[in-house]
């Protein structure tokens, strides 16, 4: 599928997706929808609770830390001891504990950065039981927190946002297994590999060499890894093999379930707060900046990689130097250059992180798209959940931004922003450019963080900052070139992953308390519009300041510096 029609044919799907998966998720968690309620009621009678049993923003936060530490803790342990667990037809042993501790909060935090070879690492039971389960819980705290957030928006002098058990049930049982069946019957439909089968080994007896060839439960697996905004890959080449992702149609397939949650949830919010403008409007703040990453990262990558263009590669093919075939180094030929980068964009603009090519390889326009685009906060469209309540933070910054710019009333959606509001919002969306450029100036000051790159000069700074970035953000994908299963790096990389997911999910939890409590003012001539085009180029403008501004000069020294020893730019 050529570039220009796999664009045409992901806007019409996700303009369908958005107008109706958003509004079957507003009656979902509106409790509006419950024909499955025969498989959730089970599930409450065990926890002793129920959409009945509300709970303020405090108890809310309070239920997600434990069910997170908990789910962290059991993914551990499972790690820890796969070696005397079934399904481990390699006999793997146990995983060394900074590195289950590194794999623990990656998964846990819908990170899924993976400083370990997922076939020579882990055991079927590990990949089942620890990795592949958190990959449907995660997901599910992070749209249970944004939705906790809006009801913040939609209540009116309410001291209650929802039960934490409640919303992740729903969100399991209603919206995450039916549609990560029906994309797994596809991926397995396609050629992906499900078996519990074990490895082969293939015999060349004409050249006397003997492969084996890792086989698993990939197929399913990699379907919630996808539509979870998770990434985390059964295998080390993630979706770059064949194995997880075969044909054509499960690269676009991939790309469309990575966005396909985060852009419908801005027509949940809408739905929910009674205006569907709203949700239009932070739409569309996502989709102009997801398209300004998508063209200059494609168009970086169609270009030749000056790298290989000064090594004198192509001095005696000058046709070669103008080919439209674009910078091909560490990518699957049948994807392309283009498609490729739109996955990539698609994957580090969303907190999937997986990939189908090496990022590594990108030239340095190319794989600053990918890196930039994860500065912004990844609210374009950002992950499940955490895209929404990300940008509903910026969305109020905005707010009280434009208020004090043109003398109006700092409102959104009728909740008056004061001095509490904006404090949560300005703590929520400087934590992680703090956490991530903290841990950075370490990783480059330090021995153990220096030894981490496997090039020097600019690239290898970039292989540091993009490692880190993405974990704070809890992205999970890695250019390519860091070592980063060393005790230093798993160390400081789940503190930068936690601090990453849980330090913004707390102060929405708390934004959302705040705003349900207080009642709604009615709009008025000095109100500030927050449904308009001038709203959206604010907001946008809030995340460009935000993110560009706080990581120009920690990206200046990478891939720009990279790009400029080209002796160009673009």
């Amino acid at each position: 599928m050529g570039f220009f029609l796999t664009i045409v044919t992901l806007v019409l799907a996700l303009a369908i997706t958005w107008r109706y998966l958003g509004s079957y998720m507003a009656g979902v968690f509106d409790g509006r929808v419950h024909f499955l309620g025969w498989a959730e009621r089970p599930v409450y009678r065990l926890l002793g609770t129920g959409p009945d049993h509300e709970q303020t923003w405090k108890r809310y936060a309070g239920a997600m830390i434990i069910f997170s530490a908990v789910s962290m803790a059991v993914t551990y342990l499972i790690i820890r001891i796969q070696g005397s667990l079934p399904l481990n037809p390699q006999h793997m042993g146990a995983v060394k504990p900074a590195l289950s501790l590194n794999t623990a909060a990656s998964f846990t935090t819908n990170t899924n950065w993976q400083n370990y070879g997922g076939e020579s690492t882990m055991s079927y039971f590990s990949q089942i039981g620890a990795l592949t389960m958190q990959q449907w819980v995660s997901p599910a705290v992070g749209i249970a927190v944004a939705i906790a957030m809006v009801r913040g928006f939609q209540r009116r002098n309410s001291p209650t946002i929802g039960n934490f058990w409640v919303d992740i049930t729903r969100c399991i049982v209603y919206i995450l297994l039916p549609m990560a069946f029906i994309a797994g019957l596809i991926f397995v439909g396609q050629g992906a590999v499900q078996t519990l089968g074990g490895p082969v080994s293939i015999s060349d007896s004409l050249n006397g060499v003997t492969q084996t060839i890792a086989r698993g439960p990939i197929g399913f697996m990699e379907a919630i890894k996808q539509l979870g905004t998770n990434g985390g890959g059964f295998l080390d080449q993630n979706s770059a093999t064949s194995f997880e992702n075969p044909t054509g149609l499960t690269n676009w397939l991939s790309i469309y379930l990575l966005l396909a949650i985060p852009f419908a949830l801005t027509y949940t919010f809408g739905k929910m707060v009674g205006s569907v403008r709203h949700g239009a409007a932070l739409l569309g703040a996502m989709v102009i900046i997801f398209g300004v990453w998508v063209g200059f990262t494609s168009y970086g990558e169609h270009t030749n990689n000056p790298a290989v263009v000064a090594a004198g590669q192509m001095t005696n093919t000058p046709s070669l130097v103008h080919s439209s075939t674009g910078n091909t180094e560490g990518k699957q030929v049948q994807f392309g250059d283009t498609s490729t980068a739109l996955f990539g964009v698609a994957s580090t603009n969303t907190s999937t992180g997986s990939a189908d090519a090496s990022y590594d390889s990108f030239t340095p326009i190319g794989g600053m798209g990918l890196l930039t685009g994860m500065m912004l906060g990844e609210v374009t469209p950002g992950g499940t959940g955490s895209g929404l309540y990300t940008i509903l933070i910026y969305a109020i910054l905005a707010v009280f931004i434009g208020g004090l710019m043109i003398g109006r009333t700092p409102e959104y959606l009728g909740k008056k922003i004061q001095a509490k509001e904006v404090k949560l919002a300005g703590l929520g969306s400087l934590v992680m450019p703090m956490i991530v450029l903290i841990i950075t100036g370490i990783a480059v000051s330090i021995h153990a963080g220096m030894v981490g790159p496997e090039n020097s000069g600019p690239h290898g700074f970039t292989e540091i900052l993009y490692g880190l970035t993405s974990q704070g953000n809890n992205n999970g994908s890695a250019f390519g070139g860091l070592t980063g299963n060393s005790a230093f790096y798993n160390i400081v990389g789940a503190i930068d992953m936690l601090i990453g997911r849980f330090a913004i999910m707390i102060p929405a939890l708390a934004l959302g308390g705040v705003l349900a409590a207080k009642n709604v003012v009615p709009a008025g001539l000095g109100t500030f519009r927050t449904d308009n085009g001038m709203f959206v180029g604010l907001t946008i403008g809030v995340i460009l300041i935000i993110g560009g501004l706080t990581f120009f000069p920690a990206v200046s020294l990478g891939p720009i510096v990279e790009q400029l020893s080209h002796g160009k730019f673009f």
